[in-house]
C-alpha cells in the first residue's frame, strides 16, 4: 500500500499541474482591456455599415479656379486677319535735310519739329516752306548743295509761338555798390517738319562713287 501511494503521488500532482495550465490557456481571465477592444471593434463594425455619405466640399477660390481651368480647356477660335492694302506697300526710303533758318542751320527729319528763332509774320497752323536747304542724305545717297541744293524745299506747319527759358543776366561791380539783375526770355517759334521733296532732280553722290573715286 506504502509504495502504491508513493508511486502515485507524484504523477497526480504532475495531471493536476498540467490540467490547470491547460485550463488558464482555454479559458481567458476577464479583463478590462479585452472589454475595451470588444467595444471598439463594435464601434468600428456599426460604422463601417453606414452608407458611403462622404461628400467632397471645395471652397470658393477652388471652385472658381476649377470654373477657370474648365473654361480655358475650350477651344479658342481667333479670327482671320486679313492683310491690309497699306501694310504691303513699301516703306519710304528714310530722309533727312540740312536746312538755314535765320542765321542758324538745324536737322530736321520728316514728322518731327524743331524750335527755330522768331518767324515774324507766321501764325498758328500757316504752312511754311524752307528754301536755304544745304544738304539731303538718305541711307544710300547724298545731294550736297553749291551753297543750296537745287529746287530743294522742307515743308512745315507752325504749330506755337512762344518764349524760351529765363535767362538771368547779372551784373555786378565791385566797391561801387552796383548790382543788375536782369531776366530774358527769346521768343521762338515751334514748327513741324512735313516733308522734302525736290531733290530728286539734282545730282546725287552714292557709295558707289565714293568706292570708285578711291
Amino acid at each position: 500500500m506504502a509504495t502504491v501511494s508513493l508511486c502515485s503521488s507524484p504523477s497526480t500532482t504532475v495531471l493536476s499541474k498540467n490540467q490547470t495550465f491547460l485550463n488558464t490557456l482555454s479559458v481567458p481571465k476577464a479583463n478590462s482591456n479585452v472589454t475595451f477592444l470588444s467595444h471598439s471593434l463594435s464601434a468600428l463594425s456599426l460604422r463601417s455599415s453606414k452608407p458611403n455619405s462622404f461628400v467632397p466640399k471645395f471652397s470658393q477660390s477652388e471652385a472658381s479656379v476649377a470654373e477657370v481651368v474648365a473654361e480655358s480647356e475650350e477651344p479658342v477660335i481667333s479670327p482671320v486677319v486679313e492683310a491690309s492694302s497699306s501694310s504691303l506697300e513699301p516703306k519710304r526710303e528714310e530722309v533727312f535735310a540740312v536746312v538755314m533758318v535765320g542765321s542758324r542751320q538745324y536737322i530736321v527729319f520728316p514728322g518731327r519739329y524743331i524750335y527755330t528763332q522768331r518767324l515774324k509774320g507766321a501764325n498758328v497752323n500757316d504752312k511754311i516752306i524752307l528754301n536755304k536747304v544745304l544738304l539731303v542724305g538718305t541711307k544710300t545717297s547724298t545731294w550736297v548743295g553749291k551753297p543750296v541744293v537745287q529746287n530743294a524745299a522742307v515743308h512745315a506747319v507752325v504749330e506755337e509761338q512762344l518764349k524760351d527759358k529765363k535767362v538771368v543776366v547779372f551784373k555786378y561791380k565791385k566797391k561801387k555798390n552796383y548790382r543788375r539783375n536782369i531776366g530774358h526770355r527769346q521768343p521762338i517759334t515751334r514748327i513741324r517738319i512735313m516733308g522734302i521733296t525736290g531733290y530728286q532732280d539734282s545730282p546725287a553722290v552714292t557709295l558707289a562713287d565714293l568706292e570708285a573715286a578711291k
